[in-house]
């Protein structure tokens, strides 16, 4: 008795089709510079008519922003992936877990920091700033905090200050080969730790 061959391809819903087009074009702008993708290129990666990358994402722009903007927001996955336990113990899992998803896109998670190619106008700083106002709300819940909080704005903050050294660490490490893994893991660790341990409650002090 012989059995049919699985078929190459199968009709994906709607969700899942936008989803295939969202990580073809972000391998395609993680290896080339912006003005190097088209939409054309992106339709042929994804094997769809380019009117439909119009239809999920509109422009080309549109779509690396959006890019930018997920590469940049920690998810609430994030949040509830964390143990119970000491804040030593939730910082250490926290920073791993960033430091995996670092390694899996490190092509788009740099170039998200530092996007290049459309300029640095006003609808970028905003999603970037956007994007660091959510992930620091995530970092905030974390720990059982709330930026609605009476000192709330001023935590968020400090947090997005946090955000930068994050940054600035993911170059050394990435880029500069200045710093490995391990040191950036120990660095990111022990400073939230700092963060959330010492200074928060100075600040909620007044």
């Amino acid at each position: 008795m012989t059995t049919e061959p699985a078929p190459r391809w199968r009709r994906l819903e709607p969700d899942e089709r936008k989803e295939q087009i969202f990580a073809c074009a972000a391998r395609l702008f993680s290896d080339r510079p912006y003005s190097e993708v088209s939409t054309s290129d992106i339709a042929a990666e994804a094997g769809v008519a380019r009117g439909l990358i119009n239809h999920y994402f509109g422009t080309k722009r549109e779509l690396y922003l959006e890019i930018i903007r997920r590469a940049l927001t920690v998810p609430r996955l994030a949040v509830e992936i964390l143990p119970e336990g000491p804040l030593e113990l939730r910082a250490d899992v926290a920073i791993d877990w960033f430091l995996d998803m670092v390694t899996s896109q490190e092509k788009m998670w740099l170039a998200a920091i530092a996007p290049e190619g459309i300029g640095r106008d006003l609808e970028v700083e905003r999603i970037l700033e956007e994007a660091d106002r959510e992930s620091a709300d995530r970092v905030l819940e974390a720990v059982g905090l709330s930026r609605e909080s009476e000192h709330g704005p001023e935590l968020n903050a400090l947090v997005r200050a946090f955000g930068g050294m994050v940054k600035a660490a993911g170059r050394e490490w990435l880029v500069r080969g200045a710093l490995d893994r391990a040191q950036v893991h120990t660095l990111l660790s022990k400073s939230l730790v700092t963060l959330v341990g010492e200074v928060f409650p100075e600040i909620q002090r007044g």
